[in-house]
């Protein structure tokens, strides 16, 4: 990393005119979050952008895209609104710590303000939980219930423990995660709440209110009244459902290489396991749907050198590359953003072949 650069990678932005969303390479440091455009796996100079963080206000998690809830919202001194998404929600909560300690750098006391979590929650005295799960219920700012699926079995108008934990604290209910940890849970404990799937049923027998709600992606509630099962038959059951039914045990954004054309996009890739499958997912797209995948199984996966540009790469691409090999012996050529990120994929996906 470069000397005053705080965090550095890959988020997604929304355009200031056309409204469409684009994958740039954004560098931070303490008074300026600075983006580029990448062009065959490299950044173009001069900068795409610059924001200037110095009376900048942040929103996370920002919950104006329904389609997009992993999302940072920025607004400057001058009122202009950035929207970046980041590929998950340890990553957008990694870049909105880093960016709120960069706009707060003046001011000592607010920065340790940020490190300090607040270990006691009590709800205050004016709200109830019957008026939370009331605005949980509201049709238009309430929590979207949809089905999902966990290990084959679709449950109905669910949502996830790391959504409820978004929509608490960007209603205001709680200031941390933590806290809104422990609301949801006093939620469960009032029957307002139930667990659905076995993650999240797992989690109620540890007995400990304080870890009986997941904050987590892979975690299902229901409201308790509209608790229902379905669980597809198996001869309904497609292909792509079965690939996306593993659990999710890496992802990130990372640049490939394309079939055809040979060009190179960003893309973010999911990594899961039981089954073992590689897909990728196209950032500027609404629908959260692969534009491809692989299986694992039977795969070959190897770094590519960093002199030169290696055989079976296209254009001036050179530096933390690697290769899967399938079964059928496709070749994915993929790049990451350093030597480190590159290891850590290798390193997950040798795991599962």
């Amino acid at each position: 990393m470069e000397d005053g650069v705080l965090k550095e990678g890959f988020l997604v932005k929304r355009g200031h005119i056309v409204h469409n969303w684009k994958a740039r390479w954004f560098i931070l440091r303490q008074n300026t979050l600075v983006y580029y455009k990448l062009e065959g796996g490299r950044r173009v100079t001069p900068p795409k952008g610059r924001i200037l963080l110095d009376g900048c206000t942040i929103t996370c998690p920002c919950l104006e895209y329904e389609n997009r809830p992993l999302l940072i919202k920025l607004k400057t001194q001058t009122s202009t609104e950035y929207f970046l998404e980041a590929c998950s929600r340890e990553e957008r909560d990694a870049w909105a710590f880093e960016i709120t300690g960069a706009i707060h750098a003046g001011q000592p006391g607010k920065v340790q303000q940020l490190h300090s979590l607040r270990n006691s929650f009590k709800l205050p005295p004016h709200i109830s939980l019957h008026r939370i799960v009331d605005k949980m219920h509201d049709s238009s700012t309430g929590i979207r219930s949809s089905p999902n699926m966990e290990q084959g079995s679709t449950y109905k108008k669910t949502f996830l423990g790391s959504s409820l934990v978004d929509w608490l604290i960007s209603n205001s209910f709680t200031a941390s995660r933590l806290e809104a940890v422990t609301l949801a849970s006093m939620l469960m404990e009032e029957n307002f709440l139930r667990p659905v799937g076995v993650r999240s049923m797992g989690a109620i027998r540890s007995g400990d209110l304080a870890e009986q709600f997941l904050d987590d992606s892979t975690a299902l509630y229901t409201f308790a009244e509209s608790y229902k099962k379905k669980i597809s038959p198996k001869e309904e059951i497609s292909l792509s459902t079965v690939e996306l039914s593993g659990t999710v045990v890496k992802q990130g954004y990372l640049a490939k290489q394309g079939h055809k054309r040979k060009n190179w996009k960003v893309r973010r890739f999911v990594l899961r396991k039981d089954p073992a499958f590689l897909h990728y997912y196209d950032p500027s797209k609404e629908e959260n749907r692969p534009v491809g995948g692989f299986s694992l199984r039977g795969s070959l996966v190897s770094a590519l050198e960093d002199n030169g540009v290696p055989t079976g790469v296209k254009g001036n691409v050179q530096g933390n590359l690697f290769k899967v090999i399938t079964k059928d012996d496709t070749h994915y050529y993929i790049q990451a953003s350093s030597k480190a990120e590159r290891a850590e994929w290798i390193e997950a996906i040798k795991k599962l072949t």
